[in-house]
This record gives C-alpha cells, sequence and structure tokens, in this order.
C-alpha cells in the first residue's frame, strides 16, 4: 500500500484531501501547525526545513517510504502593495512557496529509489487573473505553478509526475475568515458570478487530486487544472 503525505492536512482543503486518499486505500499521514486528531498527523512547520525532516522521520518510522505528496499548506494575506513590509512579504512567500520547496526536496529521495511518485501542488485561481490586496499571495502561488512545470519536466525521466490544482471559491475556514474581517466582498454575490452556480466544496480539491494520484493520470504531468466552476478558465 503506497503513503501519502498530505501538509496542511488539519483542516479545510487538506483535511478533505487526506480523507479522500484514507478511503482510496492509501496510507495517509498529514502535517500541520495544528494537527488533526487523526492517526499519523504530525506537527510541523512547513516553512522549518528542520520541522519537516522530523515529522517525516516520524512517518517513514510508521508507515515507510512517501511516494505521494499533496502540499496543501498555506495562508492568505491581504494589504496595499506599498503598505507591506518586506517581513510580511517573505512570512507569505516562505509558507506557500518555500514551504513547498522543502517538501518536495525532503520526499524526492522515497520516489526516486521507487521509480514511483506523484506531487500534488495545490496553488490559486488568483494566479490566473490576479487579485488586488493580494499581491504576496498570488506571487507566491504563482512561483508554486512555475515550480510544477520545472520539476514535471525534471523528474518525469524518474516515473515522478507533478501537477498543480488552483482551487476557486472554496468554502474553508480560511475563505470564511478572510470574508468575516472584510477582506473579501460577499461570498455569495461571488457564487452568483460562477457559471455553475455554487460554491466549491474541499471534497471538489480533493477528488481532483485523487486523479492525478491515480493510475489514470500516469500520462498526465506539468499540468495546472483548474477547479474553479468556471470563473477562471
Amino acid at each position: 500500500m503506497k503513503t501519502a503525505l498530505v501538509t496542511g492536512g488539519g483542516s479545510g482543503i487538506g483535511a478533505a484531501i487526506a480523507d479522500r486518499l484514507r478511503s482510496d486505500g492509501y496510507h495517509v499521514a498529514t502535517i500541520d501547525l495544528n494537527p488533526s486528531d487523526t492517526d499519523f498527523s504530525y506537527a510541523a512547520d512547513v516553512t522549518d526545513r528542520a520541522q519537516v525532516d522530523a515529522a517525516l522521520a516520524e512517518v517513514h518510522a510508521a508507515l515507510g517510504p512517501v511516494t505521494i505528496l499533496v502540499n496543501a499548506a498555506g495562508r492568505d494575506s491581504f494589504r496595499r502593495f506599498t503598505d507591506i513590509s518586506f517581513d510580511d512579504w517573505k512570512k507569505i512567500v516562505d509558507i506557500n512557496l518555500h514551504g513547498v520547496f522543502h517538501t518536495i526536496q525532503a520526499v524526492l529521495p522515497d520516489m526516486i529509489e521507487a521509480g514511483w511518485g506523484r506531487i500534488v501542488n495545490i496553488s490559486s485561481s488568483s494566479t490566473h487573473s490576479g487579485a488586488p490586496y493580494m499581491s504576496a499571495y498570488v506571487a507566491a502561488k504563482s512561483g508554486v505553478n512555475g515550480l510544477t512545470k520545472s520539476l514535471a519536466l525534471e523528474y518525469g525521466p524518474a516515473g515522478i509526475t507533478v501537477n498543480a490544482v488552483p482551487p476557486g471559491l472554496i468554502d474553508t475556514p480560511m475563505l470564511r475568515k478572510a470574508e468575516a474581517r472584510g477582506n473579501l466582498g460577499s461570498v455569495e454575490e461571488a457564487v452568483n458570478r460562477t457559471p455553475v452556480g455554487r460554491i466549491g466544496r474541499p471534497e471538489d480539491i480533493a477528488a481532483a487530486c485523487a486523479f492525478f494520484i491515480s493510475e489514470d493520470a500516469g500520462y498526465i504531468t506539468g499540468q495546472i487544472l483548474g477547479v474553479n466552476g468556471g470563473r477562471n478558465t
């Protein structure tokens, strides 16, 4: 049985992905700043390579090599560009881009040795359209898309596929907190502008990840699959 590691697996999209992969029959471990109470959930900050390596060592001891990685850890930011300090900018890039760097570098040796691997990175639909007051977040998530395409070319010959899923409007605690802070307009109005006529669910993103991880997607790599109800195509 293959082992999957999901970052940001304590809540929201990451938790839904972990649940889906468990139901699909994989061993699943998660890491999060605030881990869930499920088995094989570990506390780790993806911006700290030492913490990532320590968590991965625990996963190895419990479940063996990791050949599936889903990077779902992330944090948003809403601030006028001229008001962003470099420290604030770096925090957002550290979480959303450098964290992906750390986890991929950490698990690649397992995948290379196995001659098989699946990496799915969660980016953002804002990378298609841009978003005011979210320049740090959009820049970092755009970097994730670029990293995805480059690694797909680099590690395809090793039997490893690398793809990204940029979610649209998904009903998560992070979205509702942003709405409550007044950082977003009405979610209901945004839903009305969505062709499919509903807000996305974390399970929608989990389904896309499950496909990329499946053997059916073995000939698909370097792709950015928007799951957004048709708002960004």
